[in-house]
């Protein structure tokens, strides 16, 4: 069911980061195929703040970890490492730096994105923790986001009843492109102006995925017909899968990834 040989070439990594596009400017300040497949560059792009030896070096690492995004079909429930992001997942649970934050969203519509923001600010500035390790562990209908605009064009767009017709979670606002230094600038890239994964991700943040969400989502799918493909099941959620977003990390069931996390030193929010 599961095609063995399925890491994300360079080619595909360069394919999906034109998808999303917000990871399409991390791409024109020089990030590497292999970074823009991560979602964080390891040149002047990024947002990580000064100080941030450790939360780098992960990111470094993270960029070279594959993703598998060449899947013909997934069964219900993942049985093997070499069905989701192992190595990327395995880095991340071995970070050596913090403090580490894991939120649980859910909600597409809550301020999901503003909450990481503002926990990154208070604890690299106020709290003086600049290797803060940020993670969003999620699913629901905040899952959404972590689709590319292929996905958004053939099935979600549709779903939401044309409410969004693209992924609005991945646009870069012109706040993005203020001048990183001055961190008090109330309308610049650390402000409530400036919330977006691209953006979150430029700063160390990393968005894992949901393969049960995707799973769930794909059999609502199907039960509503939205089927332009006329896919079976397990093909359609594996075309779902192979079209998260640049840098996000697969996790075999986030619920049941969450308890990994504590365990390895992640304080939970919600």
């Amino acid at each position: 069911m599961i095609n063995e040989s399925n890491l994300l070439s360079r080619r595909e990594a360069m394919k999906r980061a034109v998808l999303g596009a917000g990871v399409v400017a991390v791409g024109a300040m020089g990030a590497s195929t292999s970074a823009m497949a991560a979602g964080v560059s390891g040149n002047p792009g990024n947002l990580l703040p000064p100080g941030a030896s450790t939360l780098q070096e992960l990111s470094n690492r993270l960029a070279k970890a594959p993703r598998r995004r060449d899947f013909k079909t997934v069964p219900m429930i993942l049985t093997s490492p070499d069905q989701w992001d192992s190595e990327a997942l395995n880095e991340v649970l071995h970070y050596a730096g913090g403090p580490k934050q894991v939120w649980d969203n859910t909600v597409l519509k809550s301020p999901w994105l503003n909450l990481m923001r503002n926990a990154m600010n208070c604890q690299i500035w106020s709290f003086k923790h600049a290797d803060f390790f940020c993670v969003s562990a999620t699913h629901g209908s905040a899952h959404l986001a972590l689709y590319d605009n292929y996905i958004w064009n053939k099935y979600l767009a549709t779903l939401t009843k044309g409410k969004w017709k693209a992924n609005a979670w991945l646009k870069q606002p012109p706040a993005s492109a203020t001048n990183p230094a001055d961190f008090e600038d109330a309308e610049g890239v650390f402000s409530p102006h400036d919330n977006s994964i691209i953006v979150l991700q430029r700063r160390g943040a990393v968005f894992m995925a949901c393969h049960n969400e995707v799973w769930e989502l794909t059999m609502g799918l199907h039960k509503k017909g939205i089927n332009p493909s006329k896919l079976s099941h397990v093909e359609m959620a594996a075309e779902f899968t192979n079209h998260l977003i640049p840098g996000v990390i697969l996790t075999p069931g986030i619920v049941g990834t969450l308890p990994e996390l504590e365990l390895a030193g992640f304080q939970y929010a919600k």
